[in-house]
């Protein structure tokens, strides 16, 4: 019987003979697997499948567009909608469409992207899954300097408030981040929920308590205080739009830095990357995005939640394309949500009632889940 561990004669041979010469005094070739370029074919397939799953995606806000822009007290078949841009006339169904219907879409296209986005982004800074715009009390702080503005200082247009719901946004952002770190610098995902929903009740509270001292001034606010895109004007997208521009410009030059983000700072400084530059970078781009979206449509919840969860899970970890998902998935949300709104009975409903009826379910499964520290 032969040793296992010693090799026989035949086995020996193959390891002690030279290796084959080369032809024609050529270097040694040395055969490669045949499976050798799977890892990288499957990274292309991967990337080609991310590419035409946001075409489609791209497809389906299309038509939520078009069905925003047609259903509502009265039905207006997508033939017609598509006539208004096309050859519009001085109709009835086409007034409704260019004056009425078509800020509101536009506005929710834009405030969906906004929220997505900066839902997205906080969630990748504070590596917290549970992290949205509404939930850390961003929104609600916009909100209360708004009513500030508007209460206390007689600001009633909205780009004189724009400027108090930014101010608003930062300072709350900034009161969580303190609250929830407790003074050590270590971002706690359960206690930053706990800091920003406890910090955004108690504005909130403030805030509906103005609204009652002085209920005139605050007429026209009532919708908009539980997120609303009925009643928006051209005008009002206008205003919001450049600031939502650059907060996504900005999103744009720390969406790279946010991968080594969530490997937890230490890693992410050894591997080159400027943490603080990101993270301060985010922060503005929170600021800009939530103080825009809620100037323009109210304090709207869980689209920031929920959007970056569905992303994450379609296409992978990668922050890049985590964001591309988002801008276009958040849209048809709302969209989709203001549109339930509209033909729900017996009357309507805010799209920020329909996001709450949708989102709390997912706040719930996802504080429930074991790996909710960390994303």
């Amino acid at each position: 019987m032969v040793p296992c561990c010693v090799p026989t004669d035949g086995v020996m041979s193959q390891l002690t003979a030279p290796a084959p010469k080369p032809r024609h005094g050529g270097p040694a070739t040395v055969a490669l697997p045949a499976n050798s370029a799977a890892p990288r074919s499957g990274v292309v397939n991967k990337s080609r499948w991310r590419i035409l799953f946001l075409v489609l995606a791209a497809a389906v806000l299309l038509g939520a567009a078009i069905l925003s822009l047609g259903v509502g007290a009265k039905f207006i078949p997508a033939s017609t909608v598509l006539e208004a841009f096309t050859n519009p006339q001085d109709t009835a169904d086409h007034a409704i469409i260019l004056q009425n219907r078509l800020p509101r879409t536009l506005m929710g296209i834009a405030v969906g992207v906004a929220l997505g986005v900066a839902g997205a982004l906080i969630q990748a800074i504070t590596r917290n899954p549970l992290a949205d715009p509404g939930i850390l009390g961003v929104n609600a702080g916009a909100s209360f300097a708004i009513v500030i503005a508007i209460g206390v200082f007689g600001i009633g247009s909205l780009s004189g408030y724009m400027w108090f719901a930014f101010i608003g946004a930062i300072l709350t952002t900034a009161a969580v981040y303190v609250i929830g770190t407790s003074g050590r610098n270590v971002v706690n995902p359960i206690r930053l929920t706990l800091a920003g929903v406890a910090l955004g009740a108690v504005l909130t509270g403030i805030g509906s308590g103005l609204t009652l001292l002085n209920p005139k001034a605050f007429d026209h606010l009532r919708s908009w205080s539980i997120g609303s895109l009925d009643t928006r004007s051209m005008e009002s997208v206008v205003t919001v739009a450049p600031f939502m521009g650059v907060g996504l410009l900005v999103a744009l030059f720390c969406v790279r830095g946010l991968n080594a983000v969530a490997l937890g700072d230490d890693l992410a400084t050894s591997l080159g990357a400027n943490v603080n530059r990101t993270r301060i970078l985010g922060v503005v781009a929170i600021t800009l995005l939530s103080g825009a979206a809620t100037a323009g449509a109210g304090a709207i919840g869980f689209v920031g939640l929920m959007i970056p969860h569905v992303a994450r899970w379609i296409v992978g970890p990668d922050q890049r394309w985590i964001m591309a998902t988002t801008v276009i998935l958040s849209p048809i949300l709302l969209l989709v949500s203001d549109v339930v709104g509209r033909v729900a009975a017996p009357g309507e409903l805010q799209v920020g009632v329909v996001t709450a009826f949708i989102g709390a379910p997912v706040l719930i499964t996802l504080a429930r889940r074991r790996k909710v520290s960390g994303l």
